[in-house]
């Protein structure tokens, strides 16, 4: 026992909780020093022992919880006199199966980039401890996300793939099975069956990715968050995320702090992620100094109230510890936690590149460092050489193969919800109905309208909702709102779940949807679409954080994960869409073709010039349709309420599973040109072009899409003009070739077909659409539209309306 009074060893005692991290052991090749602190500066038993705890190979940082049951919670395990048994052969097996598979891919397949796990392989026992705990625990699921360094290694070691999987794709079997699509090997997704030292197994799914790194992150969350919305009330402890990120991306990739922010937002919860950072003190050629302000990589975790366990990645039984304790938190808490595993990279950043051109006195000191498992068995007195040959022969078998193998294998077997949806072609036999008769929708309209009798409701949106009943009942045109309400409620009382988030997303940003309603005296909420009837589907109706990246990723996670359900990300304006192009291009274009998985998610944009500003005026048309092949995706523009509200339909109910792109409106949302009758809401289905009834005999037919054929529209009927006819393109992709093609051979007395669009030249469909146009009438399309230009709109509202008259009044020339 130590001769200190208790009052000078609790002020020693708390001083290293605080700050004992600084003078932690966490760097395997020394180079990263420990830190002076005016306060850890005292001698004596009671330094000794506080260091011996606080700044060994484990230092955390959780004195910035301001939760003191959190702090002591910590504290008790940290400074716990008998530390939980580990089982050191296992650890051992462990690690010498991680180092030698590196060693035998870089020994078999020179000069073939893989990614390696060298210099951090601790990170394959520690992601066993943690499934391990999770599954004594009873979790069911493990969802990871990692980007590609150390990737093949854990979907060998971890998720349980056959190694000749892995051999199979270092020797590029059947490369004409993905011919203009599939992805590198380090990006791949996989799934297995983890089973832990209690015999009780967890599923695995390793979530695809791209090379952006960090992007990742909230597609996993997403993707958990909707398998434990599958599995219920308990679904946060049995569905379990992991992140794993690396030092530098952690701290410099926005995405990862906008994940973060997630964690504790009621639409994004998923009852704590562990995250682990496998922290290499480098990233790619960059040193720490010139990749992170801060001491650690991990410092940006700390704007959330979680713990943040640095260990020594060459301290295996630390190691342990330290993902027994983050799990153990996790699971207590239900909140994130941060383990930042720290080791060495011990080749470049990939196995390609030559690191001693940048760093020569680290790669001389990491040339002569052994192998983790050797120190390992040499410290705890084992003899590694029986696992190294049981394992090399384990890998020689796998190698033979899988150089047999006729084709990659997909490493991942489909969720049972998939069974009923398909990709590919699109294919006319996939049109459902979407139309229903006016009983049933006066009956939804019933619901929409209803609140509790003592629900003190604001007179605005009392005197909306009477509208809305007048809607329903086909005394009034609905407006988009409602005829949103009515395409949600009609879903979720047929058994369709619906998630929608984004930015203000609940009332709307243009005041349209309302769709949840706020007491006035005291601020309870009541949600009319969540109460419909008993046993209807769930709706969800979030505001998101104020970003784009992480949320859309969430949601196209979510859609992966619930393809019955319609799963929607609604854009503040769809100018800001760009905010999240990584999720865009990597993912929701491009996860068919590279990764064979489908989703269904929407993205609303709302998009139309008004003279609102360069940023404020432009969804970005031209990006979606450049974007467009093997029909990856569908892109939509409703003209009207009725349109939109078949084209909600249709997405949920087809079981062709594609993203839809749809540019809504914003000025046009309750314009009497916009309006639909109700019975537009009882024909069948969505009509990808709608013709020109009323100009049938016109010499001059204008194409084009969204409001700018209102606005003709409207000008055309205020100068008394009989012609020309205005065709409304409302599906650009797949284009509707063969509807087109039977519209515009209606006009009969047609000389003249013109593209009309109020984006630039180089913006809008224009570059699209023309190709296709000419395909089907030749030379004889001509366009109108703003110049080109490096901005989408001008920022003046004088400006705008002068060249907007210019455009209409070229558009509709003479008249006929």
């Amino acid at each position: 026992m130590m001769n200190v009074d208790s009052e000078k060893l609790e002020r020693v005692m708390d001083a290293f909780r605080r700050w004992g991290y600084l003078q932690a052991n966490l760097d395997p090749l020394g180079h990263f020093a420990p830190l002076p602190h005016p306060e850890l500066d005292s001698p004596g038993e009671a330094a000794d022992a506080a260091r011996r705890i606080y700044s060994g190979s484990i230092g955390v940082e959780f004195m910035h919880i301001p939760d003191p049951e959190r702090r002591q919670w910590i504290q008790e395990r940290m400074e716990a006199e008998q530390q939980e048994p580990v089982d050191r052969t296992r650890i051992l097996d462990q690690l010498v199966r991680a180092d030698v598979f590196e060693q035998t891919i870089h020994s078999r397949y020179i000069g073939t980039k893989r990614y390696s796990l060298e210099g951090n392989t601790a990170l394959i026992p520690l992601l066993d401890e943690v499934l391990n705990s999770a599954s004594k625990k009873g979790a069911e699921q493990a969802v990871l996300g990692m980007s590609h360094r150390g990737r093949l290694n854990v979907i060998l070691n971890i998720v349980s793939r056959p190694a000749a999987e892995i051999f199979a794709g270092f020797e590029d079997v059947d490369p004409r099975s993905v011919l203009g699509g599939g992805d590198v090997k380090y990006h791949i997704g996989a799934t297995g069956v983890y089973t832990g030292t209690s015999g009780h197994p967890v599923r695995i799914h390793l979530v695809s990715n791209p090379s952006h790194l960090e992007a990742v992150d909230p597609v996993a969350l997403g993707r958990a968050r909707a398998k434990q919305t599958r599995l219920g009330r308990d679904g946060k402890t049995r569905v379990l995320p992991v992140l794993m990120h690396g030092d530098a991306a952690f701290a410099g990739q926005g995405i990862t702090a906008e994940t973060l922010n997630l964690a504790n937002l009621r639409g994004y919860n998923v009852g704590g992620t562990v995250h682990i950072i496998v922290n290499n003190l480098i990233g790619f050629t960059t040193n720490p100094s010139d990749a992170y302000s801060s001491r650690f990589s991990s410092d940006l975790a700390k704007r959330l109230p979680i713990p943040i366990f640095h260990v020594n990645g060459e301290d295996p039984d630390a190691v342990i510890r330290a993902g027994r304790m983050a799990f153990d938190y996790r699971y207590d808490f239900g909140t994130d936690v941060v383990v930042d595993l720290i080791g060495f990279r011990r080749h470049g950043h990939s196995e390609v590149d030559d690191p001693t051109i940048t760093q020569p006195i680290l790669y001389r000191k990491i040339k002569d460092h052994p192998v983790l498992y050797q120190i390992y068995a040499k410290n705890v007195d084992l003899d590694p050489q029986p696992y190294v040959g049981k394992f090399q022969a384990e890998l020689d078998a796998a190698e033979k193969a899988g150089k047999s193998m006729l084709r990659k294998p997909p490493m991942r077997l489909l969720p049972s919800y998939w069974a009923p949806f398909h990709g590919g072609p699109y294919k006319p036999a996939d049109e459902v109905d979407t139309g229903l008769p006016a009983a049933r929708l006066e009956e939804i309209t019933d619901g929409l309208v209803k609140y509790p009798e003592d629900f003190h409701i604001h007179p605005k949106v009392q005197k909306l909702l009477e509208q809305r009943r007048e809607m329903g009942y086909g005394k009034r045109p609905l407006d988009f709102g409602m005829a949103e309400a009515l395409a949600l409620g009609s879903l979720a009382l047929d058994g369709v779940p619906v998630r929608f988030s984004g930015q203000d997303t609940r009332r709307g940003t243009f005041n349209q949807r309302h769709s949840v309603l706020i007491d006035i005296i005291d601020e309870k909420e009541y949600v009319p679409l969540c109460h419909l009837a008993p046993g209807q589907a769930r709706v969800e109706i979030y505001n998101s954080e104020l970003s784009e990246a992480a949320v859309m990723g969430f949601e196209y996670g979510f859609a992966r994960d619930y393809p019955e359900a319609l799963v929607a990300w609604e854009a503040q304006f769809g100018d800001f869409a760009n905010g999240a192009q990584i999720i865009i291009d990597q993912f929701i274009v491009a996860g068919e073709d590279k990764w064979d998985l489908l989703t269904g998610l929407v993205l609303l944009l709302p998009h139309g010039h008004e003279g609102q500003g360069p940023e404020h005026s432009s969804g970005r048309i031209e990006r979606y349709l450049q974007l467009c092949a093997r029909d990856n995706m569908q892109v939509c523009q409703p003209s009207t309420a009725g349109q939109y509200f078949h084209l909600l339909r249709r997405q949920a109910l087809r079981k062709w599973r594609k993203p839809l792109i749809c540019f809504t409106p914003k000025s046009m949302l309750r314009h009497p040109e916009a309006l639909s009758p109700i019975a537009e809401l009882e024909r069948p289905r969505y009509l990808n072009v709608i013709a020109d009834e009323s100009a049938l005999e016109a010499k001059r037919v204008l194409l084009c899409t969204g409001k700018i054929g209102q606005e003709l529209r409207i000008e055309r009927r205020k100068l008394k003009m009989s012609g020309p006819a205005i065709v409304s393109l409302e599906q650009m992709y797949p284009f509707p070739e063969t509807d087109l093609t039977d519209i515009l051979g209606r006009y009969k007395n047609a000389t003249e077909y013109l593209w009309i669009q109020e984006e630039p030249a180089n913006m809008g469909a224009l570059s699209f659409v023309t190709p296709r146009l000419k395909k089907i009438l030749g030379s004889r399309v001509r366009s109108i539209k703003r110049a080109a230009n490096s901005t989408p709109a001008t920022g003046s509202a004088k400006a705008h309306a002068l060249e907007q008259k210019t455009l209409i009044t070229l558009a509709l020339g003479k008249g006929e």
